[in-house]
């Protein structure tokens, strides 16, 4: 079964064909770090028009690549959520209307149930990838979302834990934002970090009792309170002459340690992430865990909890932790077996629930 796969949920436009939930065949991504880095974060109104622009080349170079036609395609695969409204918009009417004119069916993916199956994926040129056995616990750690998923079975889901507040790569954005380190904060966070001792500063860990619940506000006010004994000029915005305010960066003396914040930050986030997960894998009897999302690229993330694991961890490569639309198709295969279909008047989903809306459709399986 091939499956193309698109996916406009944030700030990537990308285009993908998979075959059989496994192998990708091509992964297209064009981002758009370059237009928002101005601003230190995503703005939503320009994400959406830079998608409109990019989807068309973004799609006839996805096929191109993987040197197939519309008559080969099985099935179109969209990200109906969650994400922001305007750049989901753009992804789900390009693929209603590609599910029309070459009469395919169409399959809804949600973003979150994408990131966790792009541990199934082989790209091209690599040896093929096993499957992940069950049961599992997966860790899906993204700019909009921390999520800790007990997964007995394809589309059999329990939520073990999640942020009320702001989610991993929130919390890495915000930080690099309040350092001068630029966007996006995840990879300038852990490369500052690899320059800095972690421990010389102590940074609150908010292991919230027992719950596998996460919490970084707290870590993000206490790095400011830090820094502010440094700050010579606070971070600001400016109108600068922009349809949209410009984000200047923070000035800070000489003497401040930046390297050894992010350091500390990072190690802060790590510890809780991999200490929960853990304690989850052993309480569940787990036969592996998952790392799933943007923040499953980071090496520190990815060495410690390899090192307090009780079972195997497996993670994607880089290039599919990030938003991509190959794992939107190789999940959609998995839906499609279940006899998952959405009709021409799909609409977005904004604030999509993982667990919720997948538990309603293996029911309806």
């Amino acid at each position: 079964m091939i499956i193309l796969g698109i996916e406009t949920s944030c700030d990537e436009t990308a285009a993908a064909v998979v075959r059989d939930g496994r192998f990708v065949l091509s992964n297209i991504i064009r981002s758009q770090v370059d237009l928002h880095e101005r601003y230190g974060g995503v703005v939503p109104e320009l994400a959406s028009r830079r998608h409109v622009t990019s989807i068309v080349p973004v799609l006839d170079l996805a096929l191109e690549q993987a040197g197939i036609g519309p008559s080969v395609i099985d099935a179109i695969a969209v990200t109906e959520g969650p994400g922001l409204a305007g750049s989901l918009l753009v992804g789900i009417n390009v693929a209603k209307t590609l599910a029309f004119v070459w009469e395919k069916p169409l399959i809804p993916v949600n973003h979150l149930e994408g990131h966790i199956y792009a541990n199934w994926l082989t790209l091209p040129g690599q040896d093929e990838v096993p499957e992940p056995t069950f049961p599992l616990v997966c860790l899906i750690v993204s700019g909009g979302h921390t999520e800790l998923v007990l997964m007995r079975g394809h589309g059999d889901y329990v939520l073990l834990g999640r942020t009320p507040d702001d989610a991993a790569g929130e919390a890495f954005d915000k930080a690099a934002r309040l350092l001068g380190l630029g966007f996006p904060g995840g990879p300038a966070i852990q490369k500052a970090a690899e320059q800095g001792r972690p421990g010389r500063f102590s940074l609150p860990r908010a292991w919230l009792g027992e719950s596998y619940d996460f919490s970084f506000s707290g870590l993000k006010t206490a790095l400011l309170r830090l820094l502010e004994q440094y700050q010579r000029r606070p971070a600001r915005r400016v109108a600068a002459g922009q349809p949209f305010p410009e984000y200047v960066a923070p000035e800070y003396g000489p003497s401040v340690p930046i390297a050894d914040l992010a350091a500390e930050f990072q190690a802060a986030v790590v510890e809780v992430l991999t200490e929960k997960t853990a304690r989850a894998a052993r309480e569940f009897g787990a036969t592996m865990v998952l790392l799933a999302g943007g923040v499953a690229a980071n090496a520190a993330l990815r060495q410690r909890l390899r090192e307090i694991s009780p079972v195997p961890v497996r993670y994607p490569p880089p290039i599919l932790c990030t938003d991509n639309a190959a794992m939107i198709a190789g999940a959609a295969y998995y839906l499609a077996q279940r006899g998952v279909r959405a009709d021409l008047d799909l609409d977005v989903h904004a604030h999509l629930p993982l667990v919720t809306r997948t538990l309603l459709r293996a029911g309806e399986a």
